[in-house]
């Protein structure tokens, strides 16, 4: 079985925890990674919003010092668009690009520390924009600058997280394919963080792709009832709205509350058979569960 992952929290747990991400205490750790025949992992350093500017940019070097000594440790390759990627892959990513402070220079920083995809706010605003808890809030001038800059260094842009406003002027501006990483559908839980189908299908019209979340918070709108049946549902809603070449996974791992069928990355077989249970042939599981991704990333 092979698996690819929009979005975990892993890395930051890690480098917060003092550990290595091959603690089995982690619900992404490389030891449950390195079970599927080919995994690829983006790991995601998340900045908090309302730390400091030396606070943020001392937990993104901790967070590359860490990360890259673990890949060399566990034999862990960076992905790269060529084509000749190992079984065992990850990806940096940030989640929260607070970190470039205004300053369009710190682009150039991302982008020599391997960043290859950056979530453009968290939930409050930045100087790029507004977060998902300020919805009248979109791009600001910097950001929409940022958007050209992200595009032009190959960082993909990264909505989840983003207001409303702000996903609508980055289809503005924005003239490359991007992904929500780890959004659900708005349609079926009402959640601010999830998204609308309009937003889905323009990011499937730009060739994007969309990660399902495994967080209750967003599968149901009575979170004590998420279940892994609200997982398939979300994925099933954005197949029916012609997602065959969108749907990925973005599981949030080691920084939501998941379902507790796919509590860590041991239970992602559950995934698996119940997609094949529900009638879906091999091929479109095995879309969904790694190959609209790989095929994503391989296009930067």
């Amino acid at each position: 079985m092979q698996y690819f992952d929009l979005h975990c929290d892993t890395l930051y747990e890690a480098v917060t925890k003092k550990t290595d991400i091959s603690n089995l205490f982690l619900e992404a750790n490389v030891s449950s990674g390195k079970k599927f025949d080919k995994w690829c992992q983006c790991m995601a350093i998340w900045i908090p919003d309302g730390i400091r500017q030396s606070a943020r940019l001392s937990l993104f070097k901790k967070a590359y010092n860490q990360l890259k000594t673990d890949a060399e440790r566990f034999r862990l390759k960076q992905f790269n668009s060529i084509g000749n990627n190992d079984n065992y892959n990850y990806i940096f990513t940030i989640e929260n690009a607070s970190i470039l402070d205004g300053n369009i220079d710190n682009i150039k920083l991302l982008t020599e520390y391997g960043i290859k995809m950056a979530t453009l706010t968290w939930n409050d605003k930045n100087s790029i924009g507004g977060g998902a808890d300020t919805q009248e809030l979109g791009l600001s001038d910097f950001g929409r600058i940022c958007v050209k800059e992200f595009e032009k260094n190959g960082i993909i842009i990264d909505i989840s997280h983003a207001s409303d406003k702000t996903f609508f002027d980055v289809l503005e501006c924005s003239s490359l394919p991007f992904c929500a990483s780890h959004s659900n559908s708005r349609f079926l839980c009402s959640h601010r963080r999830n998204i609308t189908d309009e937003q889905f299908l323009e990011i499937a019209r730009r060739k994007g792709v969309v990660g399902i979340n495994f967080h209750k918070d967003f599968l149901n709108d009575n979170r004590e009832r998420a279940s892994i049946t609200d997982v398939l549902k979300h994925i099933e809603h954005f197949l029916s709205l012609g997602g065959e070449d969108t749907v990925c996974f973005g599981s949030d791992f080691d920084g939501a509350d998941p379902v507790d069928e796919l509590s860590n990355l041991d239970k992602i077989s559950n995934l698996y058979e119940s997609l094949l249970k529900l009638g879906y042939n091999e091929q479109l599981v095995q879309k969904i569960m790694y190959n609209n991704a790989y095929n994503f990333f391989s296009r930067f």
